[in-house]
């Protein structure tokens, strides 16, 4: 599914203008973005892009990235949002929408901008959320920041968030008007993905009440559940566990020795980079 070109987009474009291709809001081909090489984070969790893929094929990018002109004319370099370009590219998206600023914009012009967009009335749950987690990670506001500055308290900031950990055809339902934030709350309780859908869909059929989905969330909890039964666990040889013990005050950290029938690994736990540096010169003396 294409993204959509309505939503957060939509009101970035009325207040941040397109002055030239190098600066303001546009939708950007994904091979034209280069990541950031500062960017900080290295492991992207796959079950989480995933999920966000998937709410992307339902709903559409939600909340537009952040570019810089790149050396190159005509690419750009990431500022954030490489998490959304990684979800889009799995979504077979081919363009994302973006706020393109060069070296002299003022960061602070696009929060503020951003707020304002959230301050308007027709936004709809889902994209009042994506705009709360846009301040969030590529802002670095707190909840209570946001709270302040949209005029909310900071339980409404950190509920409406939440409705972005619903299923994504549960999102696609929220998106298009077909259920409330009121009926989809409940459903976050629910940890049967697809039976958190089957009411929704009940919902959207049957037109039910929000204390109908209370009552059918609770009710699923109710349900007996058929006890865990944990397997054995394994017997360690003495030797490995002597050896762990005396690794471990060697380099004055915690040791774990995996150990199999074709072998195993050494895990070695350190608190801080500094730590590491340290056990790193027990092992070379340097």
């Amino acid at each position: 599914m294409a993204a959509r070109k309505s939503g957060l987009g939509r009101g970035l474009d009325a207040l941040i203008p397109v002055e030239r291709p190098e600066r303001g809001f546009a939708l950007v081909p994904l091979d034209l973005i280069t990541p950031n090489p500062q960017q900080p984070r290295q492991h992207f969790d796959a079950d989480t892009l995933a999920a966000l893929a998937a709410s992307i094929r339902e709903v559409g990018v939600l909340q537009p990235v952040v570019l810089r002109p790149a050396d190159a004319e005509g690419e750009y370099v990431l500022v954030a949002g490489e998490r959304r370009c990684r979800a889009a590219r799995l979504a077979g998206l081919d363009d994302v929408p973006a706020v393109i600023r060069d070296d002299t914009d003022d960061t602070s012009s696009l929060t503020e901008a951003l707020v304002e967009n959230v301050q308007r009335e027709d936004l709809t749950p889902l994209e009042e959320a994506a705009a709360y987690r846009q301040l969030l990670e590529d802002f670095g506001l707190t909840h209570a920041d946001i709270a302040e500055r949209v005029g909310r308290s900071r339980s409404a900031v950190t509920n409406t968030l939440r409705l972005l950990q619903l299923p994504a055809a549960i999102q696609g339902m929220l998106e298009r008007g077909e259920l409330t934030a009121g009926h989809a709350r409940p459903l976050l309780s629910v940890e049967d993905d697809a039976y958190a859908t089957h009411i929704a869909e009940k919902v959207v059929e049957e037109g039910w009440s929000v204390r109908q989905v209370e009552e059918a969330a609770r009710a699923r909890h109710s349900e007996p559940q058929q006890p865990v039964v944990a397997p054995p666990k394994a017997v360690r040889p003495a030797a490995i566990i002597e050896l762990e013990e005396r690794l471990s005050d060697q380099l004055s950290t915690n040791v774990k020795i995996n150990y199999g029938s074709k072998g195993g690994k050494l895990v070695i736990g350190f608190s801080s980079l500094n730590d590491l540096e340290r056990i790193y010169r027990l092992f070379y003396g340097s």
